[in-house]
């Protein structure tokens, strides 16, 4: 099999409960997101989805990745898409760095490989291990009587596991995370997530605050923006760390476990660079003993299915924080597959990725190439 043509999708993404708020006032209603269509030989077509949250979050954009994709575009014709290992050479060596735009690349050949093999990506990423798991959801920022009724209203559909989205003045994330757990129950998971937005002094009093707290431990996701300074922060709490946007390599994944003592990784899938970065991490991180959370920026239907696979052939006691963005947004594309129910995510039906993107609901094109 042989790519012969790439298109460049932009699609609008919204949020479907209203605005999402992050720390330092990072706000969303709506992203533009990118799809990748690889076409080949054979008349089979890949898909993948890189679709940013802001411009502020990670070092990207929605332009910073069309340039990227447009940059490589021309190193892809010709390539076999079923072997994505050998794609990640060609793109590496046409351009440094620029995962997200390799990312959505990556994706569309993993796509590629399970139609050609009829068989679902999790198969090719070592065989389905779990078949229906619990999702998570993040709580916007807002007021605590907010961010509690939020969390009220998706356990009555099922959810049970919370990131609530903190980083601000450190006293007022504590009021937020004790009304957020106030609001669960036995079960609930509760994970408070800064997105590096405290510095170290905010973070300490934040983490003392917190440690303070009724019920089961919260887990502390990423207060700083370094695994260096989370680290510091970490030092003596006894609540447990996950680390998320520092964490982009194999070292990083070593570094987060023997330097930080974190207990979970949040992999993004375009942070990573693709699916097969991500899996090369993911099983590191089992046999690290590290718990794996599952997920990207942001997106729809397509990478909704890539994050259902990876899930899906994760080990079910490894397997932490999984999100379903379709769930949160209204990229509808493949017919809102997979879609989770009882606030549980399982894998959808088919070869590759197991959604069919309808082309008709895109508009023209924004780079389109043909061998």
């Amino acid at each position: 099999m042989r790519i012969t043509g790439i298109d460049v999708y932009a699609y609008a993404v919204g949020y479907v409960h209203g605005t999402y708020v992050m720390s330092g006032g990072r706000e969303a209603t709506h992203e533009d997101g990118t799809l990748v269509r690889l076409r080949t030989d054979e008349g089979l077509v890949g898909w993948g989805e890189v679709t940013t949250l802001g411009r502020t979050y990670l070092p990207t954009s929605p332009g910073t990745i069309r340039a990227g994709l447009a940059e490589l575009a021309p190193a892809l014709l010709g390539l076999d898409p079923t072997r994505p290992s050998v794609v990640n050479r060609v793109l590496d060596a046409t351009l440094l760095g620029q995962p997200y735009a390799k990312s959505a690349v990556d994706i569309a050949c993993w796509d590629l490989a399970g139609k050609a093999l009829d068989r679902p990506v999790a198969d090719l990423l070592g065989g389905v291990l779990t078949e229906r798991w619990p999702l998570y959801e993040a709580v916007p920022l807002g007021e605590p009587a907010a961010m509690a009724a939020f969390v009220a209203r998706r356990r009555a559909a099922g959810i049970e596991r919370f990131q609530l989205k903190v980083g601000n003045e450190p006293r007022a994330d504590v009021d937020r995370t004790r009304a957020c757990v106030e609001a669960g129950g036995p079960s609930t998971v509760v994970v408070a997530d800064a997105n590096g937005g405290w510095d170290l002094a905010s973070a300490r009093t934040a983490v003392h605050g917190l440690a303070g707290l009724s019920g089961p431990p919260v887990f502390v996701e990423q207060p700083c923006r370094t695994t260096a300074d989370c680290a510091l922060v970490h030092r003596g709490s006894p609540l447990p760390l996950v680390l998320d946007e520092s964490v982009s390599t194999l070292a990083d994944v070593w570094a987060a476990k023997q330097d930080a003592g974190a207990v979970s990784v949040n992999l993004k899938i375009s942070r990573v660079g693709g699916l097969t970065r991500t899996a090369l991490l993911r099983d590191a991180m089992q046999e690290l003993g590290l718990r794996v959370s599952l997920e990207d920026m942001w997106g729809g239907d397509v990478i909704t299915a890539a994050v259902s696979q990876l899930a899906a052939s994760t080990r079910p006691e490894s397997l932490f924080m999984t999100s379903f963005f379709n769930d949160w947004t209204d990229g509808h594309v493949a017919g809102h597959q997979p879609r989770s129910v009882d606030g549980h995510g399982s894998l959808p039906d088919g070869p590759g990725l197991g959604v069919e993107v309808d082309v008709s609901l895109l508009g023209e094109p924004v780079l389109t190439l043909s061998a």
